[in-house]
């Protein structure tokens, strides 16, 4: 019995090991985000949140407007529900999320380390009139998972500013 389980085992670390799949490490930040402040909107957003676990595991310290060396504008985080079809009983039958995020990273002399950026991704969804409780779960799912992916999109992008400042 334990021979298969072992076998499994062995196979995927083969497989992912020969493919080139790493765990992701730290991200290289610019030195300015030791000490950052990140101004949003709404700073208890799926996408602030992210944001802000990731930036505190690579280091980063969020700090008041006069302790900050770096500063992260986020002036655009806005998630948008559009619906696509509509049945023949007048009921929504696919809709699609869009979140988008624009920002921009500033050292605390307000000298741009990084330029606006663009970010957007979006998902379609199918909806079942019959399992309303389920759409509504896989619609605050699929929100949740925009908003990390956006948030992964967004850290990297900060590496960029680190190659660009080094």
């Amino acid at each position: 019995m334990k021979l298969p389980l072992i076998t499994v085992l062995l196979s995927f670390a083969l497989f992912s090991g020969g493919c080139g799949f790493q765990l992701r490490t730290d991200v290289e930040l610019p030195p300015e985000m030791s000490k950052t402040r990140m101004v949003i909107n709404d700073e208890y957003s799926q996408l602030a949140r992210q944001v802000k676990v990731m930036l505190e595991q690579s280091g980063v310290q969020f700090v008041s407007m006069d302790d900050a060396t770096a500063v992260l504008e986020i002036p655009v985080d806005n998630v948008v529900t559009d619906v696509l079809t509509i049945g023949d009983n007048a009921r929504v039958r696919e809709f699609r999320i869009t979140h988008t995020v624009r920002f921009r990273l500033l050292d605390a002399d307000g000298q741009v380390l990084l330029e606006w950026q663009n970010l957007r991704q979006a998902r379609e969804v199918s909806f079942d009139e019959q399992k309303i409780l389920a759409g509504s779960r896989e619609q605050e799912y699929l929100e949740k998972e925009l908003a990390e992916t956006l948030s992964r999109m967004l850290v990297s992008r900060l590496e960029i500013a680190q190659v660009g400042s080094g």
